[in-house]
């Protein structure tokens, strides 16, 4: 059986700007490890957590996963009670 390796390759076309922070030392090295498991960086992380925090509502979320982003916003406007779902949890587990 063949083996199959999927790549993805990302380049930048800008200039990438520098951010000093200052951030609790072990929450830095619980980062570290967080950023390494998923094999990429803090720098990374943060970059794409902050553009997920300040993308105006109009620009896609291309770093989402394609059902994520089907479903962004399909509740919008929707009512939620606390109520209702206790009620559909009770009949769900009867």
């Amino acid at each position: 059986m063949p083996l199959i390796a999927y790549v993805s390759y990302e380049t930048y076309d800008t200039y990438m700007a520098k951010l000093t922070l200052s951030v609790d030392g072990q929450v830095v090295e619980r980062a570290k490890r967080y950023a390494s498991r998923r094999a990429t960086s803090v720098s990374r992380l943060i970059e794409v957590y902050l553009d997920a925090l300040t993308r105006p509502a109009d620009l896609p979320d291309q770093d989402l996963p394609p059902v994520t982003r089907r479903l962004r916003g399909i509740l919008k406007g929707a009512k939620h009670r606390r109520e209702d779902y206790i009620d559909y949890l009770g009949r769900k587990y009867r």
